[in-house]
């Protein structure tokens, strides 16, 4: 199983992968744990620059694909070969939502790309946890990085497409409300993993 948590930065994916992560140990399933970008010595390279580095919105996508692509090649295609669940802190979709329309360089340019380069490999699970863009800024602290640093219509772009994508693949998406309690959000996470796990869909 590949699962993969998405959202607005603050939204609380660090939080509940960790937690997700615990759950597993604790019932001896074996997991992989990545993000993005990073996850391969050329990943992690790579978002040094990602989230310093000021460039062009058009090096910004290249870089996050190349970084994508590493990682499907080096680390899930090999974990779920094995029958390894893999969980994902952002994948394709981030691209889709940050730069396709966050940057505006075009929703259906940048999912195609993603094709390219994730050999068209994608969760089973996206966790979505929806948080209004305000609350980006309540979250986020003094020290924010050069993404973290954009306005509230970036945000309120980003946020759109993400319940554009949820409505478009609703067998994939699951929207949770990212202002929930933690041990709440958990446990409907942890409804829908088990779920999934003995064959059923949401």
């Amino acid at each position: 199983m590949f699962i993969s948590f998405e959202g607005l930065d603050g939204c609380g994916k660090s939080t509940q992968i960790e937690l997700l992560a615990a759950y597993f140990e604790r019932n001896g399933i074996e997991y992989v744990r990545v993000r993005e970008p990073g996850g391969t010595s050329l990943g992690e390279e790579i978002r040094k620059l990602l989230l310093h580095k000021e460039m062009c919105a058009r090096s910004e996508l290249l870089l996050f694909l190349a970084s994508r692509a590493q990682l499907v090649e080096e680390v899930i295609k090999p974990a779920l070969s094995r029958g390894v669940v893999v969980i994902a802190d952002r994948f394709a979709h981030s691209s889709n939502a940050y730069q396709g329309c966050g940057r505006g360089l075009g929703y259906e340019l940048v999912k195609s790309l993603n094709d390219f380069a994730t050999d068209r490999v994608y969760p089973d699970i996206v966790f979505f946890l929806d948080i209004p863009e305000e609350t980006v800024f309540q979250r986020l602290g003094v020290e924010k990085d050069r993404i973290e640093r954009e306005t509230s219509e970036f945000w309120r772009n980003v946020r759109t497409c993400y319940m554009k994508m949820a409505q478009e693949e609703p067998e994939r998406f699951i929207v949770i409300d990212g202002t929930a309690d933690v041990s709440e959000i958990h446990e409907k996470i942890i409804g829908v993993v088990r779920a999934r796990m003995r064959g059923k869909k949401y």
